[in-house]
C-alpha cells in the first residue's frame, strides 16, 4: 500500500508538505499542492479516512437530503441528474454523498440531529419543503449548506432560471403564432413563483390578455390531476390553441388525454414540456420544453458547498443562477 512517505519520496518533499497539499492546508504554494496530489493519484495512494477524520475534523462525506412529495425519488430524471453532478463533482475532489433522513436506529430525529450524529462535513438540500421547520433548522445550523432551486439568505444556493425559461417558452410559442395560451403550472413553491412571474411578465410584454380559466394548479409530476385540469382546458368555450405543462412527465398525462379526445397534436393542439428529460425526447411528436442544465447545478452545488467546508472564512455567500435553452421538438404548430 502506498503511504505518504512514497508520495514524498517520488516529489523530493517532506512528509508534512504531503500532509498539509492532501488536506487542504493553505501555508503550501497551489503549484505544490497540485503536484503532491497528481503524483498521490498517480500511485494509487488511498487515505486512511478515519485518521484523516482525526487530523482534520472532516469525514469527507457529504449529506444529501432530498424529499419527493410524488415518491418517486431518484426515478424523478431532473433530480437524478443534479444529483450525478454533484456525485461526479464530489467524488473527484475526494468526497463521497449519503442521503439524509430523520430516522436513527428506529427513532425519529431531526434533520440537523442526523446530521451531526453522521459527522457530515456539509449538506446539499433539493426537493424538500423548504418551510418545513426541520429544513429550516438544518439551513440556520452551523452545518454548511448549500440548496438547489431555492433561496435561504445566509446560505449559498444554485437555482435554475425559471423565470427566464418560463418567459422563453412563452416567446418561442408567441413567434409560432400562437395567442391563446394556456399555463398549467405547479403547485405553490419558490420554482412555481418564478414560472408564473416569467410567464406572466413575458404575455404582459407580448400585449396577450390571458384569461384566468387558462391558469390551472396541478402538482409536478401528477398525471391525474393533470388529466383533469386538461381536460378542463379542453372544454372551454374558447380553448387555448397551446398549453404549456408544469413538467415533462405531466405533459405526458396531458398529451394521453388530448389523444383520447381524438385530436392531434400539434395540428389541432400544441404542448409544450419543461425540464428536458428523456420523456420529451420519446413523445409523440417529440415534445418542446426547457432543457435545464442539470449537470451544471449538481456541480456547482458541489463545487460551493466543499470551498465552504474547506475555506469557510474565504468563500463568500452565493446565488447562482443556471440558464437553460429551448429544445423546439415537434409539437408546437406554427400559426400563420
Amino acid at each position: 500500500m502506498v503511504s505518504v512517505k512514497d508520495i514524498a519520496l517520488a516529489c523530493n518533499v517532506s512528509v508534512a508538505t504531503v500532509s498539509k497539499a492532501l488536506n487542504g492546508y493553505s501555508d503550501i504554494s497551489e503549484k505544490t499542492r497540485e503536484t503532491v496530489r497528481k503524483k498521490a493519484a498517480e500511485l494509487g495512494y488511498l487515505p486512511n479516512l478515519a485518521a484523516v477524520a482525526l487530523k482534520t475534523n472532516r469525514t469527507y462525506n457529504i449529506g444529501i437530503l432530498f424529499y419527493d412529495d410524488a415518491g418517486t425519488g431518484l426515478t424523478q430524471e431532473f433530480f437524478a441528474k443534479v444529483l450525478q453532478g454533484i456525485k461526479e463533482e464530489a467524488e473527484g475532489k475526494g468526497y463521497s454523498i449519503t442521503f439524509i433522513n430523520n430516522r436513527l436506529g428506529g427513532r425519529k430525529v431531526t434533520y440537523t440531529e442526523h446530521c451531526r450524529h453522521r459527522g457530515y462535513d456539509g449538506v446539499v438540500i433539493a426537493c424538500i419543503n423548504f418551510s418545513d421547520p426541520d429544513v429550516i433548522e438544518l439551513a440556520e445550523s452551523d452545518i454548511p449548506v448549500v440548496t438547489i432551486d431555492h433561496i435561504y439568505e445566509r446560505n449559498s444556493s444554485v437555482s435554475s432560471d425559471n423565470e427566464k425559461g418560463a418567459a422563453d417558452l412563452v416567446r418561442f410559442v408567441y413567434d409560432k403564432g400562437h395567442r391563446r395560451i394556456a399555463f398549467i403550472h405547479g403547485s405553490s413553491s419558490a420554482v412555481t413563483d418564478e414560472r408564473l412571474k416569467g410567464f406572466k411578465e413575458e404575455c404582459k410584454r407580448l400585449g396577450l390578455d390571458v384569461p384566468e380559466e387558462y391558469f390551472l394548479e396541478c402538482s409536478y409530476r401528477d398525471t391525474k390531476k393533470v388529466a383533469e385540469c386538461t381536460e378542463k382546458l379542453l372544454k372551454l368555450k374558447n380553448p387555448p390553441t397551446c398549453i404549456l405543462f408544469p413538467d415533462d412527465y405531466t405533459a405526458m398525462g396531458g398529451i394521453n388525454v388530448i389523444k383520447g379526445k381524438g385530436l392531434n397534436i400539434p395540428e389541432d393542439i400544441s404542448v409544450v414540456g419543461y425540464d428536458g428529460t428523456g420523456y420529451s425526447r420519446f413523445c409523440d411528436p417529440e415534445l418542446a420544453t426547457l432543457v435545464q442544465d442539470t449537470d451544471r447545478m449538481g456541480r456547482l452545488a458541489a463545487g460551493k458547498l466543499i470551498r465552504l467546508i474547506e475555506k469557510p472564512k474565504e468563500t463568500e455567500i452565493t446565488h447562482e443562477v443556471v440558464e437553460g435553452f429551448i429544445s423546439i421538438g415537434k409539437s408546437v404548430k406554427q400559426i400563420d
